[in-house]
């Protein structure tokens, strides 16, 4: 049964992947998937970015790195070792961009909430082939430097998410869920 999956859908963490190849087959399924989402009036206010390959270590050293010790200078060795692979701990990382459209009808927060979407599609359908993925965003989300690279237009595009994907070292363990009878109630 397919609602299976989402009951037991878990997340990998990102520091717990192997970084092995990614098919182009199904890179290719998870970004179609991705974009599947509701979009009220087809605006598409969201854009993906592939990171793989070389790009990794380079955003890792040219950019997470450099703005880490920027903000960090009296950083010590072992958070410079992380911020410089923070990227690379994943075969693939999907750069969500929420990109805002003025329209007089849909709200950006809409907009905003579709981007969301994006990234949780992108986040199931990668887990649902086997692979494993998590959602972050972690510091450099919210970094000037990383949007002017990923092409965001200044004061208007936020990151919505990194969607890392890579191979399960090990089976996830289980976290603590709310408990629906204190979340959901019925009318």
């Amino acid at each position: 049964m397919e609602s299976e999956f989402f009951q037991k859908r878990r997340s990998v963490l990102a520091k717990k992947m192997l970084a092995k190849t990614i098919p182009d087959e199904d890179l290719k399924k998870i970004l179609e998937a991705g974009i599947r989402v509701p979009d009220h009036g087809a605006l598409n206010p969201w854009a993906i970015k592939v990171i793989k390959g070389q790009k990794l270590k380079f955003i890792d050293e040219e950019i997470i790195l450099k703005e880490f010790k920027k903000e960090n200078p009296d950083a010590n060795i072992t958070q410079i070792e992380i911020e410089s692979k923070r990227l690379q701990r994943a075969s693939v990382v999907l750069a969500v961009l929420s990109t805002p459209v003025e329209h007089p009808k849909i709200p950006e927060w809409e907009m905003v909430l579709s981007s969301g979407a994006v990234c949780m599609n992108l986040l199931s359908c990668a887990q649902s082939l086997g692979y494993a993925s998590q959602w972050l965003t972690e510091w450099y989300a919210y970094n000037d430097k990383m949007l002017e690279y990923l092409g965001a237009r200044k004061n208007l595009d936020k990151i919505s998410g990194f969607i890392y994907i890579g191979h399960k070292n090990e089976e996830p363990n289980e976290r603590r869920r709310p408990d629906p009878k204190k979340i959901i109630s019925y009318l």
